[in-house]
């Protein structure tokens, strides 16, 4: 018997929903018309967008974007021992891009909030880049920001090419061991390690581990260069604590000027003024190599260096080595290699390394008018160390604008009056060991003299004073005394003793007769 199935109800799909043919034309003719019109917007954009030149705000906005990049490529490779110096080349070429476009950036953003609140009086034409800005303010509208664009389109174009370049020797940093455990914030770490030296730390450390190409009696010297405070004495402290520096060398000993004189040479195979020494696997009578430390503040005399020199050669093991620091390039002549000439940072670094101490974890971008400030401030202190780190903890513990205003109204004041009486910044002065009227800004009447500063080591004790506390504070003293200006905390750790003296300003009116009757002064 045959099985019949039966067939489901929807076994076939329902009849589809019919659009009368009228209505499907009209849709169709719709869609081509929103599609043509969506085309036609899209080529116009295109059009305007590679015809219409940039505008500030966008190319500002780029720049920041690219600032970021090259911050996180410098800041990776800050903590990481890098060797090859080709790589180290890049790197300070690409974080001396990074800190021009900083400065740039900070200069014509801030430049806006002075000319609306200050007309323009905070930033001065001491620099090459401010007297274009200030220049800029006599122009039209439209002449100053094509001239703004141009200056932040040419920071934005360097940078870019760079890091271009820059993609195969980023992987190349990532291979090289960390020094150390980076911070989460770039502010802790720049107050407390070494600001814009790696390149030279590596050239020093590449020198001292390089094996001796000459004769077993002849010494390699490495002259280093430098004006006053520009960090030999720092760059070669953080050499001489490397931990490579230190398995390479038996001992390191520090030679002052004063030690020269008189010296026992013969003294230095037993270790002279030992500063370190190690007894590992170095220590053997073959492998016992010395680095010996010169740092002068005046200058040599042949003589003395022949002495020093021939007797280093006759009582020092093979393989040894020696550093000469001083601020005359006299001592050029006296070395085998090429010498590392130090130099103060540039502007455009100094205000980067001013800016991180201090507002810290703070955004400046938050607070425009006083990053103004501030920059005026860094400006003010020709790239000196220990000026920024006193002017900007100063600043960081006082957070309040007409503090900071009052601060910025007494260096303009003091700087004035101490270039047009003595001829001269009171910072250069100060680095030459010459008296500076610095006054108060708490205390009009009083002159505040700093007759000349010296250090002191870790171990020894400082002063309570600080003399940021005498001169923007209230702290009362008389007479001479002494202050602390700084205490680093980086090798070698030396605390900047100031001596100072505050006097009574004489007054400047004119003195009433005096007379005498019957044996008393009558004014």
């Amino acid at each position: 018997m045959p099985i019949c199935i039966a067939q489901a109800p929807f076994s076939h799909p329902p009849p589809a929903f019919s659009i009368p043919k009228e209505r499907v034309s009209q849709m169709n003719i719709f869609l081509a018309a929103v599609l043509g019109e969506l085309i036609t917007r899209s080529i116009n954009l295109l059009i305007d967008n590679s015809c219409k030149p940039p505008t500030a705000p966008d190319v500002e906005d780029r720049l920041r974007r690219i600032l970021l990049r090259a911050q996180v490529i410098v800041d990776e490779a800050m903590g990481r021992q890098i060797t090859n110096r080709g790589v180290l080349q890049q790197l300070d070429m690409l974080r001396d891009a990074m800190y021009h476009g900083y400065y740039i950036l900070d200069t014509f953003r801030y430049q806006s909030h002075s000319e609306e609140e200050t007309k323009g009086q905070v930033l001065t034409d001491s620099l090459s880049l401010l007297k274009v800005v200030n220049s800029l303010q006599g122009l039209c509208s439209s002449s100053r920001n094509t001239q703004i664009l141009e200056h932040l389109q040419k920071s934005l174009d360097v940078l870019s090419s760079m890091i271009i370049d820059m993609k195969e020797i980023v992987v190349f940093v990532m291979s090289y061991p960390r020094l150390y455990r980076q911070p989460y914030s770039m502010h802790l770490l720049v107050g407390n390690c070494m600001f814009g030296r790696q390149m030279e730390t590596e050239l020093v450390i590449s020198f001292l581990l390089h094996a001796q190409p000459h004769g077993p009696k002849e010494l390699e010297v490495l002259p280093i260069v430098g004006p006053g405070k520009v960090g030999k004495t720092t760059l070669v402290a953080h050499v001489c604590k490397d931990a490579r520096v230190r398995d390479h060398f038996s001992e390191i000993l520090f030679l002052h000027e004063h030690d020269l004189t008189g010296v026992d040479l013969a003294a230095l195979k037993e270790g002279y003024v030992t500063e370190h020494q190690n007894h590992g696997s170095n220590s053997n009578k073959e492998g016992r190599r010395l680095l010996i430390v010169v740092e002068l503040v005046g200058t040599l005399t042949e003589d003395v260096w022949n002495r020093l020199y021939s007797g280093s050669v006759e009582h020092v093991p093979s393989g040894s080595k020696i550093i000469v620091t001083s601020r005359s390039d006299e001592i050029i002549k006296f070395g085998t290699n090429q010498p590392l000439s130090l130099k103060y940072l540039s502007h455009e670094a100094y205000w980067y390394f001013f800016k991180m101490i201090t507002f810290g974890s703070m955004d400046p971008e938050m607070h425009p008018r006083f990053a103004r400030m501030a920059m005026e401030i860094a400006r003010m202190h020709n790239g000196c160390f220990i000026g920024a780190n006193m002017i900007g903890c100063l600043l960081s513990d006082n957070i309040d604008f007409h503090f900071w205003c009052k601060v910025l109204g007494f260096l303009r004041g003091t700087i004035r009056k101490h270039v047009s009486k003595l001829g001269g910044h009171p910072f250069d002065l100060i680095n030459e060991k010459k008296p500076a009227h610095l006054g108060r800004m708490c205390a009009p009447s009083e002159d505040f003299v700093l007759h000349y500063e010296y250090q002191r080591s870790s171990q020894e004790d400082v002063p309570e004073i600080r003399i940021q506390d005498v001169i923007y504070g209230s702290v009362k003293a008389q007479g001479k005394f002494e202050a602390l200006g700084w205490r680093s905390r980086i090798p070698p750790y030396h605390s900047y003793i100031n001596v100072c003296e505050i006097r009574g300003l004489k007054t400047t009116g004119t003195k009433r007769k005096r007379c005498m009757k019957n044996g008393v002064t009558l004014y």
